[in-house]
């Protein structure tokens, strides 16, 4: 692995350096005064360099045009970037359809000619990855797979309506904004971590209480109801996976790291709500017989509480 670009290592306001891409189709339904008609649209993803925050934005085409204006309103949101990186329409080429139709809109030179003259009407610098290397996106290619793949096996055959399906990206979001990065501070007292969404709101993202009785068959009664399943089931899923996803990286750069007492960890709950996460300090550490710890004492906000270690994904410190 080489080293990384100068815009993940330094100091920058959020989506300062930004990576692009796309994910879909999604179906999508418009109501009209006759009928409803189901549209394919696709996600543009937005992913900041330094903190690893994600944007979402909705679009309802592959063409210029659309992209342009979901460029506009995440400017208009976030703020102007300097330097933007996207893929290269050729790491497309021999796919699907509909991702051919993809490499024509990042390939074709009129669109590219298009995207680098709004760009530099902005000041944005855009950069292109090479030709038929899309490990060189590997940044954004981990937050497609993780709005993408997710939100499809979540959905199903379900065509939400444009209205409800922005309100489960806008969800979503947070969601993915949440997870903890690392640790604020050092001292055995404090179990407050950092976020991606501290980087955006100076605090940790929230959500609304929601109703835990939801199943399929209720969120079919209305829209409100299906949007709230629906991100319950984004959550479990993504929420489980990139916990598993924590461990397996700590085992497979240091295999033979073990625990330590007064290291941050998050503690793997599969019943927790949306946006939260169970944060903790390792207090005590209980020793086999063959002086290898597997149950530690956590200190958590609400008290001590003991959990095997194989339940406890510590975070990255200095």
């Amino acid at each position: 692995m080489g080293q990384l670009p100068e815009g993940r290592t330094s100091v920058s306001a959020p989506f300062t350096t930004t990576g692009i891409d796309y994910a879909g189709p999604f179906s999508v339904k418009i109501a009209s005064l006759r009928s409803a008609k189901v549209l394919q649209s696709y996600l543009a993803i937005f992913v900041c360099f330094s903190t690893k925050a994600i944007h979402l934005e909705l679009v309802t085409d592959l063409t210029t045009q659309a992209f342009l204006a979901a460029l506009n309103r995440f400017v208009a949101r976030r703020g102007v970037p300097s330097h933007i990186w996207s893929d290269n329409g050729t790491n497309f080429v021999g796919a699907k359809r509909k991702l051919q139709e993809l490499s024509t809109l990042l390939s074709d030179a009129h669109s590219q000619e298009a995207i680098l003259r709004e760009s530099t009407r902005r000041g944005i610098e855009w950069h292109f990855i090479p030709p038929r290397a899309p490990h060189f996106g590997g940044l954004w290619e981990a937050a497609v797979k993780s709005a993408k793949r997710l939100l499809k096996v979540t959905l199903g055959t379900q065509e939400p309506t444009m209205e409800c399906f922005l309100t489960i990206l806008c969800q979503i979001e947070a969601i993915l904004n949440s997870r903890p990065l690392t640790a604020v501070s050092s001292s055995p007292d404090d179990v407050q971590v950092l976020t991606p969404g501290h980087f955006l709101i100076m605090r940790p993202m929230t959500a609304l209480p929601t109703s835990e009785s939801l199943t399929s068959r209720t969120a079919l009664r209305s829209k409100w109801a299906m949007v709230q399943f629906t991100v319950g089931q984004f959550w479990k899923r993504w929420h489980r996976e990139y916990l598993l996803d924590q461990q397996a990286m700590l085992k497979w750069h240091s295999p033979s790291l073990p625990a330590t007492e007064g290291q941050i960890v998050t503690i793997i709950d599969d019943n927790l709500p949306p946006l939260q996460w169970t944060i903790g300090r390792i207090a005590k550490l209980h020793y086999g017989r063959d002086e290898v710890a597997r149950v530690a004492d956590v200190r958590t906000p609400s008290g001590i509480i003991s959990r095997p270690i194989r339940k406890l994904c510590p975070l990255p410190t200095q």
